[in-house]
């Protein structure tokens, strides 16, 4: 398999930069992005000044409005929030070409269905030959061309071991898996888990409370990625494990610092407000919960984050929940 040419659906930070992955990787990409501002600053300076000012694209990134334009596309890397995935892969399915692989870069559960993306995808686009891109990465740090690491889950070897080869560069590795399930599940869950963290730090409850989090909360991801079908060692990978590390430690991360701003006693509507960029913690929280209860898996901190940020409790109630449950045998 030989890929020439790539289409990014979304115009936002990550789709951004990925746009620039795939451009230095040699392929000529279409960015789509739906925001006029955008277009008009990448065709004017070369620049996305809204989602990744101070960053210069690729030669071989192109900008356009329409979705009708990728459809000569040899691969589609699509980059929406995951809540308008199944909207904008409907709206991309009439240009979809027999065979173009679709490599899913957005990470959430689907509100109300409780579907995985790769589940929307099937349904949206039927036939279209599926992969899923996660891990720990930062959308500035890899247009910039730092290093970065991540999980390329495809069910064909074939297709994934070409993707691969087509996406790799000596600063950005991704690293091939079969899983899908588990680099899906991944990648939901941290962004909820890491709304905690920040609210941990927010509150001042020191690296202790933040290592207890992540260690607990990587058990709560694991529990629900085995449940769906996903392999525990997928999720202990950069997609699952080193994805939540990066989240759950940086400011930089959208999810955390909503976290962060609760913690410090703002509410969900001020946290949020004047945000371009979508925190995905916030939107797949409940679907996280949802999906949680229907599975019968116990994922405490994330029902704890999906109740507060639904203004069902407070930060403190939060709290003295999580450290009032009752003494167990540690096991994930």
């Amino acid at each position: 398999m030989e890929f020439r040419t790539a289409g990014v659906i979304g115009g936002g930070a990550w789709g951004t930069a990925l746009a620039q992955v795939a451009g230095r990787g040699g392929l000529d990409v279409l960015l789509q992005a739906r925001e006029p501002d955008v277009v008009e600053s990448i065709r004017a300076r070369r620049i996305n000044e809204a989602f990744l000012p101070g960053i210069l694209l690729d030669d071989h990134v192109e900008v356009t409005t329409e979705l009708a334009d990728l459809g000569g596309c040899d691969v589609i890397l699509a980059v929406p929030p995951a809540q308008h995935m199944r909207s904008t892969l409907a709206a991309f399915a009439p240009f979809h070409r027999a065979g173009v692989p679709v490599v899913l870069c957005s990470k959430g559960i689907e509100r109300g269905s409780l579907k995985l993306m790769t589940e929307v995808l099937a349904e949206a686009v039927p036939g279209a030959p599926a992969a899923v891109l996660s891990g720990p990465s930062f959308a500035g740090e890899v247009a910039r061309g730092l290093p970065s690491a991540v999980t390329l889950a495809c069910a064909d070897p074939a297709l994934g071991e070409a993707l691969m080869q087509t996406l790799s560069s000596p600063a950005f590795r991704p690293y091939l898996a079969t899983d899908l399930i588990g680099a899906e599940v991944g990648g939901a869950v941290k962004n909820v888990l890491a709304i905690a963290c920040g609210m941990s730090e927010g509150k001042g409850l020191g690296r202790s409370a933040h290592a207890a989090l992540i260690t607990r909360g990587f058990a709560e991801m694991t529990r629900l990625g085995v449940a769906l079908g996903g392999r525990a060692e997928t999720v202990a990978g950069l997609c699952g494990l080193g994805d939540l590390v990066l989240t759950c430690s940086s400011p930089q991360s959208r999810n955390m610092s909503l976290g962060l701003a609760l913690g410090a006693g703002q509410t969900v509507e001020q946290a949020l407000a004047g945000k371009r960029s979508v925190a995905e913690g916030y939107e797949s929280a409940p679907a996280v919960r949802d999906l949680a209860a229907k599975m019968g898996v116990d994922m405490p901190i994330s029902l704890a984050v999906a109740a507060l940020l639904s203004g069902e409790t407070t930060v403190d109630a939060v709290i003295y929940d999580l450290l009032s449950r009752p003494l167990k045998v540690e096991r994930h």
